[in-house]
């Protein structure tokens, strides 16, 4: 094959989003989790809360000031809702397709298949919410899961990068030291031994005498 022909290895790059299923919707939440998945979406965190209208506020407080903002408000601190971080790729687009337009009644006319035509009751009772830029997805998650660490994922050159620098040193090491052992369970064994040796694995370095109080 001429060089000019040959084809650049695929790169996959993976997005996260977050989804929310509001409170009018949180009945059918399996139903619509089921939607997700069949969609090609990974559900990575999810967690059922009931927003107080403080948090609420916060959550929405791009739209304070909004002739909407306390009925709005008023709405999501109603009930529990289900949050969700969403993964594939080009996932904030995908997802915010897979809603459907905001107006469920406009929704039910130019996208009968989407969550709020099938699932949503008006404008605000549209029973599911999408992040709508990166920046937003990275901002909601980090506000629903006070937890998460959201950075780009490695992909391509640095992905390779990464595995040579930091996985593969570590993984030849464990192989190496599995084929001298021979052990009868060979995979238990290596994933004991990659906690064991994990290089980012916290170690004390001196020893401590625990003293019980007096």
């Amino acid at each position: 094959m001429p060089e000019s022909e040959v084809m650049e290895p695929p790169q996959i790059f993976v997005e996260r989003t977050l989804a929310l299923i509001k409170p009018e919707a949180v009945d059918r939440a399996e139903e619509i989790e089921e939607i997700i998945l069949q969609s090609g979406f990974t559900i990575l965190q999810k967690r059922r809360v009931h927003l107080t209208p403080e948090q609420t506020s916060d959550f929405y407080a791009e739209h304070y000031g909004k002739m909407f903002f306390p009925s709005l408000v008023a709405y999501m601190s109603s009930g529990p809702i289900v949050a969700m971080v969403l993964a594939r790729d080009n996932a904030i687009a995908c997802w915010r397709e897979l809603c459907g337009p905001t107006n469920t009644n406009k929704a039910r006319e130019t996208h009968p298949d989407s969550i709020r035509a099938l699932y949503g009751t008006d404008d605000q009772k549209n029973a599911v919410h999408g992040s709508d830029s990166q920046y937003s997805a990275e901002r909601e998650i980090r506000f629903m899961f006070t937890d998460s660490i959201v950075e780009p994922i490695p992909a391509g050159q640095a992905a390779k990068d990464y595995l040579t620098k930091v996985v593969n040193p570590t993984l030849l090491r464990g192989l190496t030291e599995l084929c001298k052992q021979k052990p009868e369970d060979p995979v238990t064994w290596l994933a004991d031994w990659l906690i064991s040796n994990n290089p980012n694995k916290p170690r004390i370095q001196e020893r401590y005498q625990v003293v019980e109080p007096m």
